[in-house]
């Protein structure tokens, strides 16, 4: 089963520069374990013990995925997986 994963520059040192990887997984949780055999370090980056980290906002297919299972949320052949960190502020 591939998985596109839309990688953040903030993330990309993790991925040699990669904008884009493929992974596996039948869920979050597990396609954020394949990425960590090959790209090192970087699921740390998302996952805090066993929750998205609270500045990390993970979209599967454009829907955020805290409001499916989040990091259980099951995943299907062709699903597209974006990161992006979350940003705050502002003008005061």
């Amino acid at each position: 089963m591939a998985i596109e994963v839309r990688i953040p520059t903030i993330l990309r040192t993790y991925t040699d520069g990669a904008k884009a990887v493929e992974g596996n997984g039948d869920t979050l949780a597990d396609l954020l374990a394949d990425l960590e055999t090959r790209h090192t370090g970087i699921r740390e980056r998302i996952v805090d013990g066993e929750q998205l980290r609270r500045f990390v906002n993970v979209y599967l297919n454009d829907e955020d995925v805290r409001f499916l299972d989040g990091i259980s949320t099951r995943l299907n052949d062709g699903d597209n997986v974006t990161i992006l960190p979350a940003v705050a502020g502002g003008m005061r």
